[in-house]
C-alpha cells in the first residue's frame, strides 16, 4: 500500500510539473509575435485573428503559479494544500474553457471571412500599392498568382505571376494543350493588348495566406487542449491524495471472545 501510494505522489509531481511547462508555453505563446508573420496582414485587419491571445497572456501566468502550489503540496504531502491547489485549478480550467470557446467558432468562420476579404479587394490591379506590392513577394516566392486565380488581376498581370516553364514542355496527353508537364502553369487567353501566349503559375495564393491565418488558432486551440487534459489530470491525482483518509479503508483486527463472538476494531497505529 505505501508503495502504491509512493507512486501516485510521484505521478502527480510529474502532472503538475507538466502543468507547469504548459503555462510557460501559453506564455510564450501568448506573448509572442507570431501574427505579425501573415503575408498581406493589412488585408485581414477586420479579422479577429488575435482571439485566443488574451486567454494565453492571462491565464498563463496562473497555471505557473498554481503549477508551483501544487508541485509544493505534491512533494510535501501536505492534504490541505492539495485540495486547495484542486479547488483553485478546476475554477482556472472552468475559466479557461467558456473564454476559449469562442475559438473553434472563429476557426470555423475564417474561411468565409477570408473568401469575403478577397472579394472585395479585387482586381487587384486596383488595390492598394502595398498590397500589391506584398501580393509580388509572395507571388514570387510561393510560385503563385492572385488570390483566388490570375483573373484577380484581370489583364494587368504583374512578371511574378508568369512562370518559367517554357511552352514546349506542354504534357502530351493534355487535350486542351494549356498545362505545362509539372501542372504548375496554365496559359492565359490571348487579348487584345498581349496576342502572344503567356504562361502563369496555376496555383493561387488564397490558399497559402488562409493556411498562414489558420495556423496561429489551431496552435492556440491545441496548447489550451494541452492544458485541459493535464489539468483533468492533476485535479484527479491531487484530489486522491488528498481525500486519501475518506477512500482509504482502515486495517482492522479481529478477536474472538470467550463466547466465540468475533470482533473487529481498528488496528492501533505503530506511530
Amino acid at each position: 500500500m505505501a508503495r502504491w501510494r509512493s507512486y501516485l505522489r510521484g505521478l502527480a509531481i510529474c502532472v503538475t510539473v507538466l502543468l507547469l511547462v504548459s503555462g510557460v508555453v501559453m506564455i510564450g505563446v501568448g506573448f509572442s509575435s507570431i501574427d505579425g508573420n501573415t503575408p498581406v496582414a493589412e488585408l485581414f485587419e477586420q479579422l479577429s485573428s488575435g482571439d485566443g491571445l488574451l486567454v494565453l497572456q492571462v491565464f498563463g501566468p496562473i497555471t505557473v503559479v498554481l503549477s508551483v502550489l501544487g508541485i509544493c503540496a505534491a512533494s510535501l504531502d501536505l492534504k490541505p494544500l492539495l485540495m486547495l491547489f484542486s479547488a483553485l485549478i478546476f475554477v482556472e480550467f472552468v475559466a479557461v474553457m467558456v473564454v476559449a470557446s469562442p475559438l473553434v467558432q472563429v476557426q470555423a468562420q475564417m474561411s468565409g471571412a477570408v473568401d469575403e476579404v478577397f472579394l472585395n479587394v479585387t482586381p487587384l490591379h486596383r488595390a492598394e500599392l502595398y498590397i500589391q506590392n506584398e501580393l509580388n513577394k509572395l507571388q514570387a516566392s510561393d510560385s503563385c498568382c492572385g488570390l483566388r486565380s490570375f483573373e484577380d488581376w484581370e489583364n494587368q498581370l504583374p512578371v511574378t505571376c508568369f512562370c518559367t516553364h517554357p511552352a514546349s514542355a506542354l504534357l502530351p496527353s493534355s487535350p486542351s494543350g494549356n498545362v505545362s508537364s509539372e501542372e504548375l502553369c496554365v496559359m492565359v487567353p490571348p487579348t487584345s493588348q498581349a496576342s502572344d501566349k503567356l504562361w502563369v503559375h496555376s496555383e493561387p495564393c488564397g490558399p497559402i495566406l488562409k493556411s498562414y491565418l489558420s495556423f496561429p488558432i489551431k496552435l492556440r486551440i491545441g496548447i489550451i487542449s494541452a492544458f485541459a487534459t493535464i489539468t483533468m489530470a492533476a485535479i484527479a491525482l491531487c484530489l486522491t491524495l488528498g481525500l486519501e483518509e475518506h477512500w482509504k479503508t482502515p486495517p482492522v483486527e479481529t478477536t474472538v471472545d470467550d463466547f466465540n463472538r468475533v470482533k473487529y476494531q481498528p488496528k492501533p497505529s505503530l506511530t
